[in-house]
């Protein structure tokens, strides 16, 4: 299993020039901080998934895509440029209002 906070992406270590909002995402869990289009996205290990976090705020998030394995939502958020639902085998985005099971996956 892949560990979040230790991978060789750049995205995951704190330069000079981060904002005092990766800090503060950082000191919070969230790893590969990217900005996509002018909203900040991010990682999150939770209990059972990995989590794909859009619109990341001090206050929260816009959007949660929950991925089984680490290496997956790695992946999703590289490539991803905000165009649609990020790539892989995500299970279920979830938000204000929204709770999307993965119409690509075959869940039977």
């Amino acid at each position: 299993m892949s560990n979040l906070h230790h991978s060789n992406d750049p995205c995951t270590s704190l330069q000079p020039t981060d904002s005092k909002l990766d800090v503060f995402l950082t000191s919070m869990g969230y790893t590969h901080l990217r900005d996509i289009a002018g909203v900040k996205c991010g990682l999150m290990r939770f209990n059972f998934t990995y989590g794909l976090l859009v619109g990341l705020t001090e206050d929260g998030y816009n959007l949660r895509y929950c991925y089984e394995h680490a290496s997956d939502a790695e992946e999703a958020l590289r490539l991803w440029g905000r165009s649609g639902h990020p790539g892989g085998p995500w299970i279920k985005c979830k938000g204000a209002g929204i709770d999307l099971l993965n119409p690509l996956l075959d869940i039977a």
